[in-house]
């Protein structure tokens, strides 16, 4: 069953850190997001492997939107 990362702030993603297939480990950055001109890094709670991406570059996600699938 896959996990999934979500946004920790509302914001938009400014900058996606990893593809489909990267292995990440608990610490890991995915992406950054930008709220009221700050960069916040969102990073991996556990190990695993990219499965999916949902969301991109520019996008603007609210707190708690799923923005990574791994496995």
């Amino acid at each position: 069953m896959a996990k999934v990362i979500k946004a920790h702030i509302t914001g938009n993603v400014w900058k996606i850190e990893v593809k489909v297939g990267d292995r990440i480990e608990e610490g890991t950055t995915v992406a950054i997001l930008e709220s009221m001109k700050m960069e916040m890094p969102v990073e991996a709670e556990d190990e695993g492997t990219i499965s999916k991406i949902l969301t991109e570059e520019g996008k603007a996600v609210k707190e708690g939107e799923a923005l990574f699938e791994f496995e």
